[in-house]
Order: C-alpha cells, then structure tokens, then sequence
C-alpha cells in the first residue's frame, strides 16, 4: 500500500486537470466523428449558456490559468486565444478535431510541470480580475479550494450534460475513469 503524506497544491491540482481532461478527450472519442459532431458543438444546456465548444475551450484556459497564476506567470497567449474563441463560440464552434487537439496540447503542457512546481503559490496572493469589474483576492491555496477547481468543474460537468443530454452514450465510469486505476482486481461486476 501506497504511504500517504500530505497533500501539496500540485498534487492536488494536476492529476485533477489531468484525469478530467483526459475524460473529456474520451467522451469526445465517443461522441464520435462526422458532420453531426460539428453541430454536437452547438449544442448548449440552456439558450443563455455558452455551448460544448466553448465548455470544452474553457476547460482548456483553466488548466493554463491555474498553472500560471500559482507560478506567478502572466496567463500565456493561448489563454487569451481561447477564451477569444470562447466569446464566439456560438458563431463559430470550430470543429471536433480542434477541440481534441485544443486537449491534446494543454494536457501535454501540464505533462511538463514538474513536481512540486505550485506549491510556492500556496501563499501567494492572486487577483481574478473579472471582465465586469469584480475582483477577488485570494492565497493560492483559496484560489484552488475555492475558483480553479471549482470553475474547472463547472465546465467540465456542463460539457459532461451537454453530451449526455445530446444522446452521447456517458455514464458515471466515464466521469471517473480514473478511479478504475484502483480497482481491487477480480471485483469488477461480470455481464
């Protein structure tokens, strides 16, 4: 059995990006390819919300805000890219192979940060300037208790109904996927 020690920003904060992004990667595959994925895209939970692709966008930007802001780096260009993206996400949703590639590439970016590289930001104060002039001040360790995860999973959750909600055959196993990596061998129901 594994020893437990207690648990760092990093280690909290990047194998949830990871696992979660990983899933989404995964319904993706199984929403499958072709024109009716492209308006799988388009679809939203509610006339007012943002649609799959921009669910699938901000996901991504959370993955490189997190990392950023507890570094203490500026938000890199791709954060801005995509939440430009974003914004017009209704008007032009891209397509399924550019929402893969979008997970492709900041699941490989949080691959390259190293063990133990957030944990400095625990204390740091970070500032969430919002578009309509809110701000929050918080530490690190409240920004990822309280912002970077819960606003990760929000999307994710989101991008998770929009799908389940479209017909994409999803269930609680693809939601935790991860958690199979610590399946008791020979307990997994047969039939």
């Amino acid at each position: 059995m594994e020893v437990q020690r207690p648990m760092s920003i990093t280690d909290l904060l990047l194998p949830h990006y990871r696992h979660m992004l990983t899933a989404l990667s995964g319904w993706l595959a199984k929403a499958g390819e072709g024109a009716e994925t492209e308006t799988l895209l388009s679809a939203r939970l509610a006339p007012d919300m943002f649609p799959l692709s921009a669910q699938i966008r901000f996901c991504c930007m959370q993955g490189y805000e997190g990392v950023a802001r507890l570094r203490g780096d500026d938000l890199p260009e791709i954060w801005y890219r995509l939440a430009e993206e974003s914004r017009h996400a209704g008007d032009d949703p891209g397509t399924m192979a550019a929402a893969k590639q979008r997970l492709d590439e900041v699941l490989s970016f949080l691959a390259a940060v190293g063990p133990g590289a957030l944990d400095a930001g625990a204390e740091r104060t970070i500032a969430i300037d919002l578009p309509n002039g809110m701000i929050f001040d918080m530490t690190g360790f409240q920004y990822v208790r309280d912002w970077a995860v819960p606003q990760f999973d929000f999307h994710v959750v989101t991008a998770y109904a929009i799908l389940r909600g479209q017909g994409v055959a999803l269930g609680k196993a693809d939601y935790v996927q991860h958690a199979f990596a610590y399946l008791r061998p020979g307990t997994m129901p047969q039939g």
